[in-house]
């Protein structure tokens, strides 16, 4: 394996969508994910599967896509243009029941972007990015008229080299995505900024992740072998022939926690993970 400082960084830029998504209700057992194994901790190979199905379906509710636009200038009110133009699109999560999603700062790309965010009742709800960090890529949405299931978050730090991990997505071109892969690493060692047009954002550290993520997938959730939020997915590595690495980096739960409290009236157990208050389990 190659030392995580010699591996070169290519973030997962989100691309624009301008497909219309389906607004019909749909029950919330039945969003079907492919669920995709990376590699698998040893000793769990005969389990994994079937665990992560079963995980799949506690958190698939807590998972949303995202269509992000730029609003129409205040001179430009034709009626084809009210909705915005489209910028980028990736994944996100329900941070708070009450509407509250999270994604990647290079997905919201900037406070007062309209969303079009696609949940687990296949509904789409309207709302607006309302706080966004670059320097740590990450940024919060607010929907309106939403009510849904939030994740649990838990402590990064819980985490230990090999355990279960798996990510909630929508890569381009694909369907919703379950991916299994195994914990690395609490930290790459140095800095990420993207390059080219999203050179503002980037992030000051990262969990390492053995996982295979896409385009796409930026901004969703990652889970740990209970089924409770541990991180976010922001990219993904590349050795220095541009070959993929099957390694990920995702902003660890406690980062999310500490933004997400700072922007909003968050809950007693986000609170715990920011303040490093919350117990492992067993």
């Amino acid at each position: 394996m190659l030392p995580l400082r010699t591996l070169i960084f290519l973030s997962l830029l989100a691309l624009p969508l301008a497909a219309c998504e389906s607004t019909s209700n749909v029950d919330l057992e039945s969003r079907n994910f492919n669920v995709q194994q990376t590699s698998v901790p040893p000793g769990e190979a005969v389990a994994s599967t079937e665990q992560i199905t079963s995980l799949v379906r506690r958190s698939g509710p807590t998972y949303v896509t995202l269509i992000v636009s730029q609003p129409a200038k205040p001179d430009n009110v034709s009626k084809d243009s009210r909705k915005g133009t489209p910028v980028t699109s990736g994944s996100g999560f329900v941070a708070d029941g009450s509407g509250y999603v999270m994604t990647a700062a290079h997905v919201g790309k900037r406070v007062g972007n309209t969303v079009s965010a696609k949940a687990a009742n296949g509904r789409v709800y309207s709302g607006e990015v309302i706080a966004i960090k670059p320097d740590n890529d990450m940024a919060v949405i607010r929907l309106r008229s939403f009510s849904g299931k939030a994740v649990t978050p838990a402590d990064n730090q819980c985490l230990a080299r090999g355990n279960i991990v798996y990510s909630l997505g929508r890569p381009h071109a694909q369907g919703d995505t379950a991916r299994l892969g195994e914990f690395e690493s609490a930290s790459f060692g140095q800095a990420v900024h993207y390059a080219g047009t999203d050179a503002k954002f980037g992030y000051p550290d990262a969990m390492v992740l053995r996982l295979s993520t896409q385009k796409g997938e930026s901004g969703g959730p990652l889970f740990d072998g209970n089924g409770d939020l541990v991180g976010m997915v922001v990219s993904t590595l590349y050795d220095n022939a541009g070959q993929p690495l099957n390694l990920a980096h995702a902003v660890p739960s406690r980062t999310l926690a500490g933004f997400l409290c700072s922007t909003v009236q968050c809950s007693a157990e986000w609170r715990a993970v920011a303040a490093g208050n919350s117990r492992c389990g067993s």
